[in-house]
């Protein structure tokens, strides 16, 4: 909402504020502001020429030279190209060394051989949006009237002198989204009288409205209260000047009489009109109905709509001439040849307006006042004022009464409360005289009982106060919230800290950001085909309802989806070596629940390579025993270290058949591992790709195996190699299994240093190399103690094992 206040201080006296204060009061106590600003400001020697002359450039077949009175003894020679520029026009004139929108200078130059001292402007030069310029005039310059005074400056005349306040209405200040609310609430801020003029209608006695139509009734539902008047032997033509600098202010585009006075009213009242042309009606008799299934309608800017059958509608006959509260239809819109103009007030359906307005994507000046709210008092009082002005402005009359539908008498609002409750929630220690003071300054009614209790009679313009909360806000903001006093809470305050699940999750994915991953964050709906993908148990899927789109139509059952669309995106850009993580909630439902489960899990995904070749390092591509090592080094420090195995799987139909693994920690499921199928990566066209996922709520769950800080040994550790020939079916683990089962108090730490399978040695068998550290943190380890615990080693390895000590 702009708000003019060379317009505003004809309500409420505010000409001796400056109106960057203004702003900043109202955005302290009200609403906010988005800016102050006054289109003059930055320009200068722009003044009112006349065109005595103007004929054809002799060296262009589109420039004219222009013999313009600019207010000096002698007229200045201009060239101009506008295509509409013409002799006796009173037009914009930039004169040399003058400063126009957008930090130009106009000097005095030649164009095409001829002298231009300054130039003809059009109003999108001197600073105006496109918006607002009248159609006539978009493509040329602007011409001003007959009465403009050669040489004076243009500010008053356009109404560049006008400060313009942008204020952001908040959804329930739609009282305030009208010239009369903004001055109510000045006048409350300021604590001054508001003085609002009130139109007086001379309606023509010859005709009365009830003859010549007729209105059907409507559910109140849908409307309440429905206003027609009409006038009669309108001219169309341009609306005064004055009227056009209020609304181009306004950021409305100026129109004819008719529509302009429609829209001034809107800006004035916060009351939406809206004319129709009479002649053009098949009927005479005007419907408000809900639109049928189906319905056809070709609004006032050209589109044909299929209307919905939840949508408000006027209705002539069977024919829909509107769309109610959003825009009018094109068959009834008033044009150059209207005579007969019926006017429309109304209090539409906020919710059906919202709806239409959303669906149709035509959220208009209108749409958002209806949306927020209308101001029932005033509804008849903004139809008188705009028959008024359109039959004044028009050479018209206004036809004798006016139908009306559901009427609907406007009412106060009492609301009670105790002036210790207002103290109480505020923190102040405000007088009974103090807040019934501020009331007043509202504009509000008040009475006061024997009990102390106040009676606060809210008129209906503050259809925004309805709960004692209400009053509350509204003391606040006059008192002014800079004067409340600020006091700290006197509960006894806690320590706040991370839960242990809160913990781990932080730390697992700085574990993994440290490996070298990218965090990624997708989308919690998906597909129905990408839910159940990588599915780590069985569950049912959840689906929406209402989805916003087919790609967001069930909540997701697994992270890895997500994160190869990531990987997708990146390689379709050429980022062809991608290593992402995701930590976040999959959606699991039991079989006949209503809710799904959210758990927590956490996933990876590696393409390309890894480290890039370096002088002195070779290039590192992700594979399946990189991927690995990135999940146990991230299960490792988390403190989850027994128990846990690989089991190689081919169920999974999504991943490669001999490159994907069950992730278990002792009989528990927690995970899986492993490549994308081809034709899982072929359909989403990426490289060959490794993921893992985790339940990570599981692996919080599960017991942790804490590390704790060891001194660093004083007395020296000994190691002790052995190499032996072992059967391919005995496994890595088995061994250093056997050996921790052995090994005595004093082995450290276990290594594996070679794996040899060649021509030396038999087929079915595989040598590995181990060297055995032993450390005594409390005195020196002797050869006696380590050959011992060396040798039931070695036994046992061959008891157990059946392997050759070689």
């Amino acid at each position: 909402m702009k708000v003019s206040t060379k317009w505003l201080n004809e309500y409420v006296k505010v000409d001796d504020l400056k109106p960057e204060e203004l702003g900043e009061k109202i955005e302290r106590t009200a609403v906010e502001v988005d800016g102050v600003s006054r289109r003059a400001d930055g320009q200068k020697k722009i003044v009112v020429g006349h065109i005595l002359e103007c004929v054809p450039h002799p060296n262009s077949d589109h420039l004219h030279i222009c013999q313009v009175d600019v207010g000096d003894e002698e007229p200045y020679q201009i060239v101009c190209g506008a295509p509409n520029v013409a002799a006796g026009q009173n037009v914009i004139v930039a004169l040399p060394n003058s400063w126009i929108a957008g930090h130009i200078k106009i000097k005095k130059s030649k164009m095409r051989g001829e002298l231009s001292m300054g130039m003809i402007c059009g109003l999108q030069e001197i600073g105006f949006p496109d918006a607002v310029v009248p159609k006539e005039f978009a493509d040329g310059i602007y011409v001003l009237p007959e009465d403009a005074v050669p040489g004076e400056p243009i500010w008053d005349y356009l109404g560049m002198d006008e400060s313009i306040i942008d204020v952001d209405i908040t959804p329930n200040r739609g009282d305030m989204l009208s010239m009369r609310g903004v001055a109510h609430e000045v006048a409350a801020i300021y604590d001054r009288e508001v003085s609002l003029p009130h139109p007086t209608v001379k309606e023509d006695g010859s005709s009365k409205i009830e003859d010549l139509l007729s209105l059907e009734d409507a559910d109140q539902e849908l409307v309440a209260p429905y206003k027609l008047r009409m006038v009669k032997n309108v001219t169309i033509k341009p609306s005064p000047m004055w009227m056009q600098n209020r609304l181009w202010n306004a950021g409305i585009r100026p129109i004819n009489n008719v529509v302009d006075v429609t829209n001034y009213i809107l800006m004035d009242y916060g009351q939406p009109l809206h004319a129709f042309d009479y002649d053009k009606f098949d009927s005479k008799k005007l419907t408000v109905r809900l639109a049928n299934e189906g319905e056809k309608l070709t609004t006032l800017d050209g589109e044909e709509r299929e209307l919905k059958a939840t949508d408000l509608v006027i209705a002539d006959g069977n024919r829909v001439i509107a769309l109610a509260g959003v825009m009018g239809g094109k068959d009834t819109e008033v044009s150059d040849n209207t005579q007969t103009v019926v006017l429309e007030a109304a209090v539409f359906n906020s919710s059906k307006i919202r709806k239409t307005a959303r669906r149709e994507n035509l959220h208009s000046e209108a749409s958002q006042r209806f949306e927020r709210g209308i101001n029932v008092a005033t509804v008849q009082e903004a139809l008188d004022a705009a028959a008024q002005m359109i039959a004044e402005f028009g050479d018209g009359q206004v036809v004798s009464g006016t139908l009306e539908i559901n009427h609907v008498d406007p009412e106060n609002v009492d609301v009670e409360i105790l002036p210790e409750r207002i103290n109480k929630v505020l923190g102040t220690d405000l007088t009974d005289e103090a807040i019934v003071g501020i009331f007043e300054q509202l504009g509000f009614g008040i009475a006061k009982d024997e009990t102390g209790t106040l009676t606060v009679s809210v008129p209906p313009r503050r259809w925004d106060i309805a709960i004692q909360a209400d009053l509350i806000e509204e003391v606040a903001r006059i008192y002014g919230y800079d004067n409340i006093p600020t006091t700290l809470p006197t509960m006894p305050l806690t320590e706040g800290h991370y839960t242990k699940a809160q913990k781990i999750i932080r730390d697992a994915r700085a574990i993994l950001e440290s490996a070298g991953l990218s965090q990624a964050i997708s989308y919690g709906l998906t597909t129905e085909l990408k839910a159940k993908r990588f599915m780590l148990n069985e569950a049912e899927m959840t689906q929406l309802d209402f989805p916003m789109s087919s790609d967001h139509t069930t909540l997701r059952m697994n992270l890895i989806s997500g994160l190869l669309d990531d990987v997708a995106y990146n390689q379709a850009r050429k980022v062809n070596d991608v290593a992402l993580y995701e930590q976040g909630r999959v959606f699991l439902r039991e079989k006949d629940a209503e809710r799904p489960n959210d758990i927590e899990h956490i996933a990876g995904a590696l393409t390309g390579l890894f480290h890039e070749a370096t002088w002195h390092d070779a290039k590192k591509p992700v594979d399946f025993y990189l991927t690995k090592g990135i999940v146990e080094y991230l299960m490792s420090s988390l403190g989850i270290t027994d128990g846990i195995r690989y089991e190689a799987t081919a169920e999974y139909e999504e991943m490669h058949p001999g490159r994907t693994a069950k992730i278990y920690v002792n009989d528990e499921l927690v995970g899986l591992i492993g490549e994308v199928h081809p034709s899982l990566a072929k359909e989403l066209k990426i490289k060959p790709t490794y993921v893992f996922e985790l339940d990570l709520q599981k692996l919080i769950d599960l017991p942790k195996n804490v590390e704790t800080y060891v001194p660093v040994s004083k007395y020296p550790e000994v190691t002790r190699d052995i190499a032996l020939l072992v059967p391919n079916e005995i496994t890595n683990d088995q061994i250093v299994e056997s050996i921790k089962q052995n090994g005595g108090r004093f082995l450290a730490d276990i290594k594996l240093f070679d794996l040899y399978q060649g021509e030396k040695i038999d087929d079915g068998f595989k040598s590995l190399a181990y060297t055995l550290v032993y450390r005594n943190s409390e005195g020196t380890l002797n050869d006696d103690e380590i050959n011992q615990a060396f040798d039931k080693v070695v036994k046992k390895l061959q008891e157990e094992l059946e392997v050759t000590v070689r």
